[in-house]
């Protein structure tokens, strides 16, 4: 229940159990309000007019207006007031920025994906954001006074004040350059939280995850990070390291960070000088490039082109290392790769589900490619930005207001 009767007595405690009925309810009734809080039709009644007079609420044509009724005396129906405010969910990337403006239950406003510089200093990159979040709001019609609450996903561990440890090579500050500090004063709560964890989020409540109390979403595409879920319980640390990939710069095998969209190219390069695959043939020719596309070669491996099956192979055997590591530790039951290279990345889960059960002594966990696509974070971001409104921001807004009524 949300916490309005803790300053304002527990008289009150019905209003606060009326505005927690709303969220989920859509348009109600007093009855179903009083059905679903178990509080009495005259209190429901009053809490209702309460959360009504506070602009919490508001009142809709009854059912005769709307031309839906047509006997006895029409039921009035209420419904949380549409502009309460809006969430934003950001996804900041090492080399991507998403920003999502969002009303409070399902629909999105406005929505802006940008490549970021990954040379940008802390203070560079932290203007861009605040900059792309004042674009985002005004593309979506709405200004800072209007913002509930924000959540950032970054690609570093983060504690539970939103700050990120040193790193040796500063990558951390960089990736987190005092979001939290610089947003404190853009909306009533600021949360910023590691990128692999948001993930985690939409798996559970949109994704692959849904209805399973231990997973981990696995972020594959450039570095690798693991958000934790075990007995339904996100699991955080001390500074937010859970599932922090630097652990893979130690694993045989493995011996870095750097996701599949890397790993793909270095295989590929590695397949050729070792002329297990020959350099005139469509996958060996990309060896000529800066930079291979891994979703060319996913896509030839899928097609069947050999060469690409070899490198597939040799990327699966890395990801069925890198899954035992996360099975032995956390035990489990899915292991979900997220991100932008999930969307072609079935034939390396192909491979490394044959390899993974000599990885492992425990079970092996089911192994599955994610179906939310680049947004994953971003979608992680917004549901934790709409929970933290609905939880702590509307409450707070709600306790202001009822304070002069």
């Amino acid at each position: 229940m949300s916490d309005i009767s803790a300053d304002l007595g527990t008289g009150r405690a019905s209003v606060g159990a009326v505005l927690d009925y709303a969220w989920t309810a859509g348009e109600f009734t007093a009855t179903d309000a009083m059905a679903s809080t178990a509080i009495t039709r005259s209190t429901a009644i009053e809490a209702l007019a309460t959360l009504v007079g506070a602009g919490i609420l508001t009142e809709l044509p009854n059912a005769r207006a709307a031309g839906a009724y047509r006997a006895g005396r029409p039921a009035r129906r209420f419904t949380l007031c549409p502009d309460l405010g809006v969430v934003a969910g950001i996804d900041a990337g090492d080399t991507h920025l998403a920003v999502t403006i969002a009303d409070l239950l399902d629909t999105s406003l406005a929505h802006r994906r940008v490549d970021l510089d990954p040379e940008q200093t802390p203070d560079e990159r932290r203007a861009t954001i605040l900059q792309h979040l004042e674009q985002s709001l005004a593309d979506a019609g709405r200004t800072r006074e209007s913002l509930l609450s924000i959540c950032v996903g970054v690609a570093a561990p983060v504690d539970r004040d939103g700050t990120s440890p040193p790193h040796r090579q500063g990558f951390w500050e960089r990736t987190n350059p005092a979001l939290a500090t610089a947003l404190s004063d853009w909306a009533p709560v600021v949360e910023v939280k590691n990128d692999a964890l948001l993930a985690a989020v939409a798996e559970g409540s949109l994704g692959a995850a849904v209805g399973c109390r231990d997973y981990v979403a696995l972020l594959a595409g450039e570095r690798f990070g693991g958000g934790v879920v075990v007995d339904g319980h996100l699991l955080h640390g001390a500074h937010g390291g859970v599932g922090e990939g630097v652990v893979f710069d130690h694993i045989i095998g493995v011996g870095s960070a750097f996701g599949l969209s890397y790993a793909v190219q270095d295989e590929v390069r590695a397949a050729v000088t070792s002329d297990e695959i020959d350099w005139r043939g469509p996958v060996g020719r990309l060896s000529d490039g800066a930079r291979i596309d891994p979703r060319v070669v996913l896509v030839a491996a899928a097609e069947g082109d050999p060469d690409a099956v070899l490198v597939c192979s040799r990327v699966g055997e890395k990801l069925a290392r890198i899954v035992g590591v996360l099975g032995s530790m956390y035990d489990p039951a899915r292991v979900i790769v997220c991100g932008a290279i999930a969307e072609s990345i079935q034939p390396v889960i192909t491979a490394a589900r044959a390899m993974l059960p000599a990885q492992m002594h425990l079970p092996a966990p089911d192994l599955l490619a994610s179906s939310l696509g680049a947004e994953v974070v971003s979608l992680g971001a917004v549901a934790t930005a709409r929970r933290a409104a609905r939880e702590r921001a509307v409450p707070l807004l709600a306790e202001r207001r009822l304070a002069t009524v």
